[in-house]
């Protein structure tokens, strides 16, 4: 199946309040081209990582090598390693010098085309989580720091999937128990 009209989205669509970007990138179509495969998926779920007092985002302890693609233009994707073994993949929003990001948690309806996006067919594999999601992608550190784009082999589309506000579910972020009182903020959207 053909996927209907794609909108790329751009630097324009990160540079907002990163809690609304972060819902209202869920039912967006994200793509992933390798080889001579391209991947295409549905964003069901996202947490939102903002500011520096935001004791959960990396950039609480100001700019380091590792956070400063956070403090760059909206945009840019931010992928870091967890546990030695996971690759994490966020985008940067807000504008240039405010630190903050999405990560993409889970993503539904994996699908790939082999024909250059023509006709796409499913891949029945876990993408519930946010190291399964870039396992199947196999999206790693070789992304952080370029732009979300599909010259950079990696893009958000919008393809006019409705998503009624019902459907979009909030709860505190997971794996953030250092976080103090940050850890209870309802921060991570679902559908």
């Amino acid at each position: 199946m053909k996927p209907k009209k794609s909108i790329i989205l751009t630097a324009d669509f990160f540079n907002n309040e990163t809690h609304e970007v972060a819902k209202k990138l869920l039912g967006k179509v994200l793509y992933r081209r390798e080889g001579n495969k391209l991947y295409r998926s549905i964003i069901s779920e996202t947490e939102a990582y903002h500011s520096m007092q935001d004791l959960a985002c990396h950039c609480s302890k100001g700019i380091t090598p590792r956070t400063k693609i956070m403090f760059d233009r909206p945009g840019h994707i931010y992928v870091y390693l967890i546990y030695g073994m996971y690759h994490m993949l966020n985008f940067v929003t807000m504008p240039k010098g405010f630190p903050a990001a999405v990560l993409v948690r889970g993503i539904k309806d994996l699908t790939y085309s082999d024909d250059n996006g023509q006709t796409f067919k499913p891949l029945n594999v876990l993408t519930n989580g946010p190291g399964k999601l870039t396992k199947q992608l196999k999206i790693d550190k070789s992304f952080n720091g370029l732009e979300v784009k599909p010259e950079n082999n990696l893009w958000v589309a919008d393809e006019n999937i409705k998503i009624a506000g019902s459907e979009i579910k909030s709860g505190p972020r997971i794996g953030i128990a250092y976080a103090k009182e940050w850890v209870y903020k309802p921060w991570r959207f679902w559908l």
